[in-house]
């Protein structure tokens, strides 16, 4: 006879969710995310305080999507989701990680109803996939492209600064940080190696006083005894140990009768030390800066030389310093000739506010710069410099890719328009996801004005009237409640970043959508140690 007893397929412990419950599981989380995420979005977004739960009990003041979906922990698989493309967005373009994971949870809400009423998982993808590709072949129709004129291009990067900045913390400063950022993106030519700016925080001051500095600028001092400043520098970049004379002797243990033969091992090892010092004076340099200590027995050396030292640059200085002085990181030196030296100007010591730093003017790689951050408090610091990496992303990726698009939910209404008139010549149920993602592009505008306290059915539906009679540049106008010419008031964005966050919502909610099982395995049983009982 047949026996039919249930199988036990999966490990004890081991999770499994089905068809209905593994789909609702999947959007009752990601639109969950979207829930905390939503209030951010826009220039009147409000911010979020990140606080860990360690026993210093740091905070965080940010309204940056890719720093909040980093520091919280989900436990749903279809929020993760949102958090990976989150950060991708963030990689890519460096803006739009809000809007990618608003876009994204609006199209599984809508996604939601259409299951609701019988909508194949797999005809809503294929209505999602075409909507996607029809609202970025619109996005291309609607952009513009100034790149052949060195002054339009140049206020183009200058509103695209603004309008990234407008949503930040920095937003009542924004045409001076704009122009920061801007000068910074253009003094390197082309380029998108970011590590060329360098970015440092100094609390004391107001905002307005942050400031773009020619060259590089190291948050460290100079060795006692040494030239405090020196003209066609010599630099000798290096990653070696510099404190062997105290770590072998006072770190060891030594057996003997007499103190004299200890202080016979001490002399071995200042000897030693003198001999690599003496090496590192050969390469003919008259500057030395090592990522480890610098004790005093060298220290004192190299100012007898004349020769400046400069100790406990941390790894990224010493990246940094390596770049844009042109030399090489070495951490032997039996071989001057194989040692590629650093070059610069002049290297001098300087005061901001009441710290000491070290200026490297008239660098090897003479693109680099350094922006110095003035604020009140290390968290509107820490917001600040946020904002200033997004704004330099943007910028230099519009620099590549030289075209822009209206903001201010310009775009995004646009965009829904021509989905929703491909809809109206599309037959079957695709339609009806064709409609749906013509919705979920139109909540971001409605989600902008309802951040601002606007009533946002009444602003979306003057907008909807507004494209529909031609006028493709009119948009919200934050500051006044009202519509108005986003290029009248210069809200523009990059492209890019508008083509990326349409690329991977789509992605990221087909992906979620085709998903009707989740499987969660036990965890591992740990066995009791036998030595420990």
């Amino acid at each position: 006879m047949a026996n039919f007893q249930p199988v036990q397929l999966f490990n004890q412990g081991s999770v499994e969710e089905r068809g209905e419950n593994a789909r609702m599981s999947n959007f009752v989380g990601a639109i969950a995310l979207t829930d905390l995420m939503r209030t951010t979005l826009g220039p009147k977004g409000m911010d979020k305080i990140l606080q860990s739960m360690g026993h210093n009990g740091e905070i965080t003041v940010t309204n940056d999507g890719a720093t909040i979906l980093k520091a919280i922990n989900v436990d749903n698989a279809a929020a993760k989701v949102l958090v990976d493309i989150s950060k991708t967005q963030d990689e890519e373009v460096g803006d739009g990680t809000t809007s990618v994971c608003v876009l994204a949870g609006e199209l599984l809400r809508e996604a939601e109803k259409l299951i609701e009423v019988n909508i194949h998982p797999q005809t809503i993808v294929e209505g999602y996939n075409l909507a996607a590709s029809i609202a970025r072949n619109r996005l291309a129709e609607i952009a513009e492209c100034n790149g052949d004129n060195p002054e339009k291009f140049k206020q183009d990067l200058l509103n695209i600064a603004k309008t990234t900045l407008s949503s930040k913390v920095v937003r009542n400063e924004k045409e001076h940080f704009a122009a920061l950022c801007v000068d910074a993106i253009l003094r390197l030519k082309g380029s998108k190696n970011l590590d060329a700016i360098h970015i440092i925080k100094k609390p004391g001051g107001s905002l307005i006083e942050s400031k773009l500095e020619e060259g590089f600028i190291l948050e460290k001092r100079i060795g006692v005894g040494c030239p405090k400043r020196i003209e066609n520098a010599k630099i000798l970049i290096a990653n070696t140990a510099m404190d062997t004379d105290k770590i072998k002797v006072f770190g060891a243990k030594v057996r003997t009768d007499s103190v004299d033969v200890v202080a016979e091992i001490e002399d071995v090892e200042k000897q030693r030390m003198w001999t690599k010092t003496q090496k590192i004076a050969d390469h003919g340099i008259n500057c030395f800066i090592n990522r480890q200590l610098i004790y005093n027995l060298p220290e004192e050396f190299f100012a007898s030389k004349g020769i400046m030292s400069i100790e406990h640059a941390d790894f990224d200085g010493i990246e940094r310093l390596a770049l844009v002085l042109g030399g090489d990181i070495v951490s032997t030196f039996d071989h001057p000739e194989q040692v590629k030296l650093g070059h610069c100007d002049l290297i001098e010591e300087d005061m901001i506010g009441e710290d000491k730093v070290i200026r490297f003017s008239g660098v090897a790689l003479g693109e680099a710069c350094t922006i110095v951050l003035r604020g009140a408090t290390a968290q509107l610091l820490d917001e600040v410099e946020r904002s200033i990496h997004d704004a330099l992303c943007v910028v230099s990726q519009t620099v590549g890719e030289t075209r822009i698009v209206y903001g201010g939910g310009c775009s995004e209404i646009e965009l829904a328009l021509a989905v929703d008139q491909a809809a109206q010549k599309t037959a079957g149920k695709k339609a009806l996801a064709l409609e749906a993602y013509a919705r979920a592009l139109r909540q971001i505008p409605s989600i902008i004005s309802d951040n601002g306290g606007y009533d946002s059915a009444q602003l979306v539906s003057q907008l909807r009237a507004a494209h529909a009679s031609g006028n493709l540049s009119m948009g919200l106008d934050m500051n006044n409640g009202k519509i108005g010419c986003m290029k009248e008031l210069c809200i523009t964005e990059s492209f890019k970043v508008k083509n990326q966050v349409i690329i991977s919502a789509s992605e990221a909610a087909e992906m979620i959508l085709r998903v009707d099982q989740i499987f969660k395995s036990a965890p591992r049983e740990r066995s009791q140690d036998p030595r420990y009982g």
